[in-house]
């Protein structure tokens, strides 16, 4: 009975034991490691993204999601391809403010409600649902963690780091309507709905505690979030931290510890990278899809140029699972399969690589 508790934790949770096992390989290797670890977790964001998912969480038990669901299959037509249209561009406009991790937090249990009450499989709109989030959030100097790094590093007015992406951001979105305009082609079934009721109190809650959760974190004070978020909801919503799936937040700070070591690891035995051009953004992409974006920005900051480092790492999201932070949020809380991930954002990033390279070159 042991044995099978412990299989089915390992198949379910494949991703963080993986995590583990990792980990456990990092400390033979170095026995210091457990003590360097809690430097290697980026606290400030851990802690937001803990905030995040219980937001994320009270939004959902709110029952806004549902009522929002049925709205979205009315505007659609019981059009699968057309309710693609309306959510993926949604989804990648709220990535460039709210960062793509939180627009997964919010929108993926959306998608997964208006699964529940259509009776239909949505997986696919999942998978491009993330990249989405992943290309938006490339747009402005605050939609994602290495954006975040590389404004700061190299001190870069916003505006002209959006106008500099804006050429990217364009293509990579035309792209992605083309997948789901070739991907969607079914009909999702209208279905009469008791009306659904509101915890307005709950509902508003979690939209300030949302707004409150970004402001300190763009303040500086992500240590914040959590003790406030988590309080509040435990005194408004209580089933809320109790239907939070914790181990998502022990899977980040794994990531964390994991891939700050890989870092430490790669920046410390002389690897040679390419000078600014081409080759930073071709090594920059495809390092993301061993290290994650975020390492990888880190490990190939200070050249001269930091639009190919910042086109490479962006494109590096859209690809494998580990290339982003936001994948493997959209991959835990829907459960998707590997192989079914894959089978659209392989594809994908290596057009969008050819296109960024042309893009670049012009």
């Amino acid at each position: 009975m042991a044995y099978e508790g412990v299989r089915n934790f390992l198949k379910r949770e494949w991703f963080l034991s993986a995590l583990v096992i990792l980990y456990l390989a990092l400390l033979l290797r170095d026995g210091s490691l457990l003590r360097r670890t809690p430097g290697l977790v980026d606290w400030g964001s851990l802690y937001l993204i803990g905030s995040l998912i219980l937001v994320s969480r009270g939004l959902e038990l709110s029952g806004i999601f549902t009522r929002l669901s049925c709205r979205l299959l009315s505007l659609s037509g019981g059009s699968e391809r057309r309710l693609a249209f309306i959510l993926l561009p949604t989804i990648a406009i709220s990535s460039t403010v709210i960062m793509n991790d939180t627009a997964m937090l919010i929108f993926i249990p959306l998608i997964l409600t208006l699964s529940r009450i259509s009776g239909k499989d949505l997986s696919g709109l999942v998978i491009l649902s993330s990249m989405a989030a992943n290309v938006g959030s490339a747009l402005t100097p605050i939609g994602n963690p290495q954006n975040v790094i590389i404004w700061n590093h190299y001190g870069i007015p916003f505006h002209s780091f959006v106008l500099r992406m804006l050429p990217f951001v364009f293509t990579w979105l035309l792209l992605l309507l083309l997948f789901a305009y070739f991907i969607f082609k079914g009909e999702i079934k209208q279905r009469e709905l008791p009306p659904v009721s509101v915890h307005k109190s709950l509902l508003w809650a979690s939209i300030i505690l949302l707004a409150v959760d970004l402001i300190l974190a763009q303040e500086g004070k992500a240590l914040w979030t959590f003790p406030i978020t988590l309080g509040v909801l435990l005194l408004i919503g209580r089933k809320v931290p109790l239907a939070v799936d914790w181990t998502l937040l022990l899977t980040f700070a794994f990531i964390f510890a994991d891939f700050g070591e890989i870092a430490l690891i790669l920046s410390s035995s002389g690897v040679f990278f390419p000078h600014p051009g081409l080759g930073l953004f071709l090594t920059s992409a495809f390092l993301s899809q061993l290290v994650s974006n975020v390492p990888a920005t880190v490990l190939l900051l200070g050249g001269s140029e930091w639009l190919p480092l910042a086109a490479g790492v962006n494109v590096g999201g859209t690809g494998l699972i580990i290339g982003s932070l936001a994948n493997l949020i959209a991959v835990r809380i829907a459960r998707v399969g590997i192989k079914e991930f894959h089978r659209y954002s392989v594809p994908y990033f290596l057009l969008v690589t050819l296109l960024s390279l042309l893009i670049l070159w012009l």
